[in-house]
Protein backbone atom coordinates (compact mmCIF):
# COMPACT_ATOMS: atom_id res chain seq x y z
CA UNK A 1 0.00 0.00 0.00
CA UNK A 2 1.94 3.19 -1.18
CA UNK A 3 0.13 6.42 -1.19
CA UNK A 4 1.60 9.76 -2.38
CA UNK A 5 1.27 12.85 0.22
CA UNK A 6 2.04 16.45 0.32
CA UNK A 7 1.37 16.77 4.05
CA UNK A 8 4.00 17.34 6.62
CA UNK A 9 4.46 14.88 9.47
CA UNK A 10 2.29 16.17 12.47
CA UNK A 11 0.96 13.87 15.02
CA UNK A 12 -3.21 14.36 16.00
CA UNK A 13 -5.17 12.82 18.65
CA UNK A 14 -8.83 12.93 17.65
CA UNK A 15 -10.50 12.48 21.16
CA UNK A 16 -9.04 12.99 24.92
CA UNK A 17 -10.54 13.49 27.96
CA UNK A 18 -7.75 13.25 30.59
CA UNK A 19 -7.90 14.76 33.73
CA UNK A 20 -6.00 18.02 32.57
CA UNK A 21 -2.81 19.05 34.54
CA UNK A 22 0.51 20.77 33.57
CA UNK A 23 2.03 17.24 33.22
CA UNK A 24 0.07 16.20 30.87
CA UNK A 25 0.35 18.52 28.82
CA UNK A 26 3.98 18.62 29.37
CA UNK A 27 3.86 14.94 27.77
CA UNK A 28 1.51 16.04 24.77
CA UNK A 29 4.85 18.01 24.07
CA UNK A 30 7.50 14.82 25.08
CA UNK A 31 5.51 12.63 22.93
CA UNK A 32 5.05 15.00 20.13
CA UNK A 33 1.45 15.99 19.77
CA UNK A 34 0.60 18.98 17.14
CA UNK A 35 -2.74 18.73 18.07
CA UNK A 36 -5.46 17.27 20.26
CA UNK A 37 -9.47 17.67 19.78
CA UNK A 38 -10.21 17.51 23.92
CA UNK A 39 -13.62 16.60 25.15
CA UNK A 40 -15.50 20.20 27.40
CA UNK A 41 -18.06 17.76 28.54
CA UNK A 42 -20.67 14.94 28.50
CA UNK A 43 -24.42 15.69 30.21
CA UNK A 44 -23.45 19.40 31.44
CA UNK A 45 -26.31 21.94 30.64
CA UNK A 46 -25.10 25.66 28.82
CA UNK A 47 -24.30 26.70 31.81
CA UNK A 48 -22.00 24.55 33.31
CA UNK A 49 -20.61 24.14 29.82
CA UNK A 50 -19.48 27.73 30.06
CA UNK A 51 -18.25 27.16 33.50
CA UNK A 52 -15.84 24.30 32.23
CA UNK A 53 -14.68 26.73 28.83
CA UNK A 54 -13.75 29.64 31.46
CA UNK A 55 -11.59 26.64 33.64
CA UNK A 56 -10.37 26.13 29.95
CA UNK A 57 -9.08 29.88 29.77
CA UNK A 58 -7.46 29.21 32.73
CA UNK A 59 -5.70 26.72 31.15
CA UNK A 60 -4.51 28.19 28.34
CA UNK A 61 -3.22 31.32 30.39
CA UNK A 62 -1.67 29.39 33.34
CA UNK A 63 -0.07 26.51 30.23
CA UNK A 64 0.40 29.64 27.45
CA UNK A 65 4.05 27.97 26.98
CA UNK A 66 2.49 24.40 25.85
CA UNK A 67 -0.54 24.57 24.67
CA UNK A 68 -3.33 26.91 22.92
CA UNK A 69 -6.81 27.40 21.90
CA UNK A 70 -7.20 26.16 18.37
CA UNK A 71 -10.32 27.61 16.60
CA UNK A 72 -9.05 27.02 12.86
CA UNK A 73 -6.17 25.16 10.59
CA UNK A 74 -4.01 27.89 11.09
CA UNK A 75 -3.96 27.48 14.53
CA UNK A 76 -1.79 24.12 14.11
CA UNK A 77 0.49 26.22 12.26
CA UNK A 78 0.68 28.62 14.97
CA UNK A 79 1.39 25.48 17.64
CA UNK A 80 4.17 24.07 15.60
CA UNK A 81 5.86 27.24 15.13
CA UNK A 82 5.86 27.70 19.13
CA UNK A 83 6.51 24.34 19.82
CA UNK A 84 2.89 24.31 21.59
CA UNK A 85 0.22 21.96 20.59
CA UNK A 86 -3.07 23.15 19.58
CA UNK A 87 -5.85 21.63 21.86
CA UNK A 88 -9.22 21.61 19.57
CA UNK A 89 -12.41 21.74 21.83
CA UNK A 90 -15.36 19.33 21.27
CA UNK A 91 -18.67 18.05 23.48
CA UNK A 92 -19.34 14.38 23.41
CA UNK A 93 -23.02 15.37 23.95
CA UNK A 94 -25.72 17.62 22.84
CA UNK A 95 -27.07 18.49 26.10
CA UNK A 96 -24.78 21.84 25.87
CA UNK A 97 -27.46 23.31 23.21
CA UNK A 98 -30.56 21.95 25.51
CA UNK A 99 -33.61 22.39 23.09
CA UNK A 100 -32.09 25.90 21.74
CA UNK A 101 -30.80 26.22 17.93
CA UNK A 102 -29.36 29.56 18.62
CA UNK A 103 -26.83 27.96 21.50
CA UNK A 104 -24.76 26.26 18.57
CA UNK A 105 -23.45 29.32 17.74
CA UNK A 106 -22.81 30.94 20.85
CA UNK A 107 -21.03 27.66 21.96
CA UNK A 108 -18.97 27.80 18.45
CA UNK A 109 -18.21 31.22 19.22
CA UNK A 110 -16.63 30.29 22.57
CA UNK A 111 -14.18 27.95 21.05
CA UNK A 112 -16.37 24.70 20.31
CA UNK A 113 -15.32 23.24 17.60
CA UNK A 114 -16.83 19.47 17.11
CA UNK A 115 -20.36 18.40 18.70
CA UNK A 116 -21.29 14.62 18.78
CA UNK A 117 -25.16 14.38 17.84
CA UNK A 118 -25.57 11.89 20.54
CA UNK A 119 -23.92 10.41 23.71
CA UNK A 120 -25.25 6.58 23.61
CA UNK A 121 -28.98 7.88 24.62
CA UNK A 122 -31.32 9.09 22.27
CA UNK A 123 -30.94 12.71 22.10
CA UNK A 124 -32.51 15.57 21.20
CA UNK A 125 -30.92 15.29 17.82
CA UNK A 126 -30.83 11.59 17.09
CA UNK A 127 -30.15 7.85 18.70
CA UNK A 128 -27.51 6.41 20.19
CA UNK A 129 -26.03 3.16 20.10
CA UNK A 130 -27.48 1.89 23.27
CA UNK A 131 -30.89 2.58 22.23
CA UNK A 132 -33.14 -0.78 21.35
CA UNK A 133 -34.51 1.15 18.69
CA UNK A 134 -32.64 3.35 16.27
CA UNK A 135 -34.84 6.35 14.95
CA UNK A 136 -32.71 7.87 12.89
CA UNK A 137 -32.52 12.30 13.12
CA UNK A 138 -35.10 14.10 14.92
CA UNK A 139 -36.54 17.18 13.46
CA UNK A 140 -33.96 18.77 15.52
CA UNK A 141 -31.35 16.65 14.52
CA UNK A 142 -31.66 18.21 10.75
CA UNK A 143 -31.68 21.59 11.89
CA UNK A 144 -28.72 21.34 14.12
CA UNK A 145 -26.84 19.27 10.71
CA UNK A 146 -27.73 22.67 9.13
CA UNK A 147 -26.46 24.86 11.47
CA UNK A 148 -23.34 22.96 12.29
CA UNK A 149 -22.38 22.96 8.51
CA UNK A 150 -23.10 26.83 8.40
CA UNK A 151 -20.90 27.59 10.95
CA UNK A 152 -18.17 25.37 10.37
CA UNK A 153 -18.83 22.97 13.38
CA UNK A 154 -17.38 19.42 13.03
CA UNK A 155 -20.44 17.09 13.40
CA UNK A 156 -18.81 13.53 15.50
CA UNK A 157 -21.09 10.67 15.36
CA UNK A 158 -19.22 8.86 17.38
CA UNK A 159 -21.95 6.73 19.79
CA UNK A 160 -24.19 7.15 17.24
CA UNK A 161 -26.12 4.58 16.02
CA UNK A 162 -26.36 2.84 12.75
CA UNK A 163 -29.55 4.65 11.20
CA UNK A 164 -28.74 8.28 12.96
CA UNK A 165 -24.86 7.61 11.64
CA UNK A 166 -25.69 7.14 8.18
CA UNK A 167 -28.21 9.47 7.44
CA UNK A 168 -26.43 12.46 9.47
CA UNK A 169 -23.59 11.55 6.83
CA UNK A 170 -25.89 11.59 4.04
CA UNK A 171 -27.56 14.57 4.96
CA UNK A 172 -24.50 16.84 6.15
CA UNK A 173 -23.22 19.29 3.12
CA UNK A 174 -19.95 18.73 4.82
CA UNK A 175 -17.95 16.06 5.71
CA UNK A 176 -18.30 14.41 9.40
CA UNK A 177 -16.37 12.41 11.51
CA UNK A 178 -16.49 9.19 13.66
CA UNK A 179 -13.84 10.71 16.21
CA UNK A 180 -13.12 7.62 18.34
CA UNK A 181 -14.51 3.75 17.42
CA UNK A 182 -12.98 0.92 15.40
CA UNK A 183 -14.26 -1.38 12.56
CA UNK A 184 -17.03 -3.36 14.34
CA UNK A 185 -16.72 -7.08 13.04
CA UNK A 186 -12.82 -6.80 14.45
CA UNK A 187 -14.54 -6.11 17.99
CA UNK A 188 -18.55 -7.23 18.20
CA UNK A 189 -19.96 -4.01 19.84
CA UNK A 190 -22.25 -1.76 17.96
CA UNK A 191 -20.18 1.14 19.57
CA UNK A 192 -17.64 0.94 17.06
CA UNK A 193 -19.08 1.07 13.26
CA UNK A 194 -19.82 -1.35 10.84
CA UNK A 195 -18.58 -1.78 6.95
CA UNK A 196 -21.74 0.82 6.11
CA UNK A 197 -20.42 3.47 7.87
CA UNK A 198 -16.98 3.08 6.69
CA UNK A 199 -17.73 3.08 2.81
CA UNK A 200 -20.33 6.21 3.85
CA UNK A 201 -17.70 8.53 5.37
CA UNK A 202 -15.14 7.09 2.74
CA UNK A 203 -17.59 8.19 -0.05
CA UNK A 204 -18.37 11.46 1.38
CA UNK A 205 -14.81 12.47 2.27
CA UNK A 206 -15.24 11.39 6.07
CA UNK A 207 -12.81 10.27 8.80
CA UNK A 208 -12.57 8.16 11.62
CA UNK A 209 -10.35 7.86 14.05
CA UNK A 210 -9.31 4.47 15.51
CA UNK A 211 -9.81 4.26 19.02
CA UNK A 212 -7.50 2.54 21.78
CA UNK A 213 -9.80 2.57 24.45
CA UNK A 214 -9.42 -1.12 25.37
CA UNK A 215 -13.24 -1.93 24.86
CA UNK A 216 -13.20 -0.83 21.36
CA UNK A 217 -10.20 -2.95 20.52
CA UNK A 218 -9.60 -6.30 18.92
CA UNK A 219 -8.33 -7.88 22.10
CA UNK A 220 -9.16 -5.35 25.07
CA UNK A 221 -6.84 -4.94 27.10
CA UNK A 222 -4.10 -7.76 25.41
CA UNK A 223 -4.25 -6.18 21.81
CA UNK A 224 -0.54 -5.68 21.10
CA UNK A 225 1.11 -2.73 18.78
CA UNK A 226 0.60 -5.34 15.85
CA UNK A 227 -2.53 -6.37 16.39
CA UNK A 228 -3.15 -2.51 16.42
CA UNK A 229 -1.43 -2.35 13.04
CA UNK A 230 -3.60 -4.91 11.69
CA UNK A 231 -6.72 -3.63 12.41
CA UNK A 232 -5.99 -0.29 10.71
CA UNK A 233 -4.84 -1.94 7.83
CA UNK A 234 -8.33 -3.73 7.64
CA UNK A 235 -9.63 -0.64 7.76
CA UNK A 236 -7.20 1.46 5.41
CA UNK A 237 -8.54 -1.29 3.06
CA UNK A 238 -12.28 -0.49 2.87
CA UNK A 239 -11.28 3.72 2.95
CA UNK A 240 -8.18 4.53 2.15
CA UNK A 241 -5.50 5.96 4.91
CA UNK A 242 -6.46 9.15 3.69
CA UNK A 243 -9.63 8.86 5.27
CA UNK A 244 -8.06 7.28 8.52
CA UNK A 245 -6.49 8.86 11.79
CA UNK A 246 -6.29 8.23 15.73
CA UNK A 247 -8.96 9.13 18.68
CA UNK A 248 -7.69 7.45 21.15
CA UNK A 249 -10.42 7.98 23.58
CA UNK A 250 -7.30 8.25 25.91
CA UNK A 251 -8.64 9.40 29.68
CA UNK A 252 -5.15 9.83 31.35
CA UNK A 253 -5.15 10.28 34.86
CA UNK A 254 -8.71 10.03 35.30
CA UNK A 255 -10.28 8.45 38.34
CA UNK A 256 -13.30 5.81 38.60
CA UNK A 257 -15.56 7.84 39.33
CA UNK A 258 -15.56 9.73 36.27
CA UNK A 259 -16.87 6.68 34.35
CA UNK A 260 -20.26 6.90 36.46
CA UNK A 261 -20.62 10.44 34.91
CA UNK A 262 -19.97 9.45 31.62
CA UNK A 263 -21.94 6.73 31.47
CA UNK A 264 -25.04 7.46 33.86
CA UNK A 265 -25.02 11.65 34.18
CA UNK A 266 -28.24 12.37 35.92
CA UNK A 267 -30.74 10.74 33.99
CA UNK A 268 -30.78 7.35 35.86
CA UNK A 269 -30.92 6.63 39.32
CA UNK A 270 -29.19 3.13 38.91
CA UNK A 271 -25.74 2.35 40.11
CA UNK A 272 -23.69 0.32 37.13
CA UNK A 273 -21.75 -2.35 39.31
CA UNK A 274 -18.80 -2.08 36.33
CA UNK A 275 -18.34 1.34 36.63
CA UNK A 276 -14.61 1.42 36.67
CA UNK A 277 -11.93 2.19 33.80
CA UNK A 278 -10.44 -1.43 31.98
CA UNK A 279 -7.27 -1.40 31.92
CA UNK A 280 -5.11 0.00 29.23
CA UNK A 281 -3.23 -2.11 27.08
CA UNK A 282 0.33 -2.17 28.13
CA UNK A 283 2.47 0.02 25.73
CA UNK A 284 0.16 2.70 25.22
CA UNK A 285 -1.27 4.35 28.45
CA UNK A 286 -0.35 8.29 28.57
CA UNK A 287 0.48 11.17 25.93
CA UNK A 288 4.34 9.60 25.34
CA UNK A 289 3.09 6.60 24.15
CA UNK A 290 2.34 7.48 20.71
CA UNK A 291 5.33 7.05 18.63
CA UNK A 292 4.07 2.94 19.39
CA UNK A 293 1.47 3.68 17.15
CA UNK A 294 4.30 4.13 14.65
CA UNK A 295 5.40 0.63 15.40
CA UNK A 296 2.19 -1.44 14.87
CA UNK A 297 1.31 0.59 11.40
CA UNK A 298 4.58 -0.66 10.12
CA UNK A 299 4.28 -3.62 11.22
CA UNK A 300 1.11 -4.09 9.62
CA UNK A 301 2.73 -3.21 6.00
CA UNK A 302 2.25 0.98 5.77
CA UNK A 303 4.47 2.43 3.75
CA UNK A 304 5.82 5.71 5.99
CA UNK A 305 3.99 8.03 4.07
CA UNK A 306 0.69 6.04 4.55
CA UNK A 307 1.78 5.55 8.43
CA UNK A 308 1.75 9.58 8.50
CA UNK A 309 -1.86 9.79 7.03
CA UNK A 310 -3.20 7.73 10.04
CA UNK A 311 -0.97 9.24 12.40
CA UNK A 312 -2.33 12.89 11.98
CA UNK A 313 -1.89 13.60 8.16
CA UNK A 314 -5.47 12.96 7.54
CA UNK A 315 -6.52 14.77 10.17
CA UNK A 316 -4.75 17.61 9.33
CA UNK A 317 -6.27 17.80 6.04
CA UNK A 318 -9.84 17.06 7.30
CA UNK A 319 -9.26 20.12 9.48
CA UNK A 320 -7.51 22.67 6.64
CA UNK A 321 -10.65 22.00 4.96
CA UNK A 322 -13.08 21.74 7.49
CA UNK A 323 -12.05 24.75 9.15
CA UNK A 324 -9.81 26.55 7.17
CA UNK A 325 -7.36 29.56 8.58
CA UNK A 326 -9.23 32.80 8.94
CA UNK A 327 -12.75 31.08 8.07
Amino acid sequence: MTVATDTPQVLIDGLQYCNWSREIFEQMRQGGLTAVHATVGYHEGFRETVRHLVDWRTRFRDNEDLILLARDSGDIERARASNRTAIFLGLQNPMPIEDDIGLIEMLFDLGIRFMQLTYNNQSLLGCGWMEKEDSGLTRMGREAIAEMNRLGMIIDLSHAGERTALEAISLSQRPVVVSHANPRWLRDSNRNVSKAVLLALREREGLLGLSLYPLHLPNGSDTTPGQFGEMASEAARIMGAEHLGIGSDLCQDQPDSVVRWMREGRWTREIQATASFPLQPSWFGSNLDFSRLSEGLLSAGFGKAESSLVLGGAWHRFIKASLPSGG
